[in-house]
């Protein structure tokens, strides 16, 4: 029994990351989630309503209060009253999804304490590291927020609405829809088959196949197999260059290479080599083969344009994560939650209920100085 009541503490508290496709879920002090599964999830047969896309209060707290019960109880299988929980949030997050995330977690659930711990600032936990610039590229959206000492630089933060969906949708207009039977739906094996099957080709090689013209050597077609029943054809051509619409830019001459150089830009003097020489990526996105490598050789490129002369930076350097990337921020929430810093900063149930109040990350720390 003294095994048993020893063990038990450092379960206590509870570390959530809810991104718009996965959510991942585990205890502090591991080294990984216990469980990564869709947002978008059924209950009983019945689908949950997509949570970041609820237009009102109402259904957004049904939302959450269905999705944090089926996290608990069918995946983690504890009871989340008087347990300590963290967020790992976006610092785009809607404020309205995190005041009804807390109500949620605080009245329905009666959890004892709620932290939320940026996203951003808990993927530089994992490295050690204070200052970096943090890219996280998910499946809707790249956001981009430079570190500076454990401080988030706001006024620097970039954002594109072009990430691992864009990849999928690629995927689907270019690939043969033939081959697909009636009863099966392309929407439903995209990612798969951008995960099995894709990588990031070169820069080299993406300039030539560009202009149509053919490359040595010729990427193989691979065979995709569905249900071990049948299979599809994904062609060469398809798998190397389908992650290419990351790169490319847009109308407004944005793409993620070009957010990294504006933003080096716009930061301070004496701050800039430090972010170009403390690149982290984030997202399950960035998992692709050769994303880092090409990320790189798309900056230095970058650089020879006349605009960047004045840069005065010749070389990026990229932190190799500790863990896969599409949970190295839930990792940063798991060492933050073994820390002395969350008892601190983490609002108890009964300050929530006299205030009715969701501080900031960055008024939490101003609270904690004047106390």
């Amino acid at each position: 029994m003294k095994i048993e009541s020893d063990f038990l503490p450092e379960k206590q508290c509870i570390v959530i990351d809810i991104g718009t496709k996965y959510t991942k879920f585990g205890f502090a002090t591991e080294h990984s989630p216990r469980c990564i599964i869709p947002t978008l999830c059924e209950i009983d047969g019945s689908p949950i309503p997509d949570i970041y896309k609820c237009k009102d209060v109402q259904t957004l707290t049904l939302a959450l209060t269905n999705f944090i019960h089926m996290l608990f109880y069918k995946y983690a299988l504890v009871a989340p009253k008087d347990k300590k929980v963290i967020i790992v949030e976006s610092l785009l997050s809607p404020t309205i999804f995190k005041e009804i995330l807390a109500k949620v977690l605080f009245i329905t659930y009666e959890v004892t304490s709620l932290c939320f711990v940026p996203s951003h600032c808990a993927s530089l936990f994992t490295l050690g590291i204070s200052t970096g610039l943090v890219l996280d590229v998910g499946y809707n959206e790249v956001i981009l927020i430079p570190v500076c000492e454990g401080v988030p630089i706001l006024r620097l933060w970039q954002t594109m609405s072009l990430a691992g969906q864009a990849v999928e949708n690629q995927i689907k207009t270019r690939i043969d829809i033939g081959q697909v039977s009636p009863d099966e739906s392309i929407d439903n094996i995209a990612e798969d088959i951008k995960a099995r099957c894709c990588f990031v080709t070169t820069l080299k090689r993406s300039k030539i196949l560009a202009t149509g013209q053919s490359v040595e050597p010729k990427t193989t077609d691979v065979e995709y197999h569905i249900n071990g029943e049948r299979s599809i054809t994904i062609p060469g051509d398809v798998r190397e260059t389908v992650h290419d619409v990351l790169f490319e830019e847009n109308i407004d001459e944005m793409s993620i290479t070009t957010m990294i150089l504006e933003t080096i830009v716009n930061s301070n003097v004496d701050i800039r080599l430090k972010l170009a020489e403390n690149i982290v990526l984030i997202g399950g996105t960035v998992m692709a083969k050769g994303f880092m490598s090409r990320l790189k050789d798309e900056l230095v490129e970058k650089l020879k344009c006349p605009k960047y002369n004045n840069l005065k930076i010749t070389k990026f350097k990229f932190h190799v994560a500790p863990a896969y990337e599409n949970y190295v921020a839930w990792l940063g929430g798991s060492i933050f939650g073994s820390t002395n810093n969350l008892n601190i900063l983490s609002q108890t149930r009964e300050n929530y209920i006299n205030e009715n109040y969701v501080p900031d990350w960055p008024t939490t720390f101003t609270r904690q100085k004047i106390e």
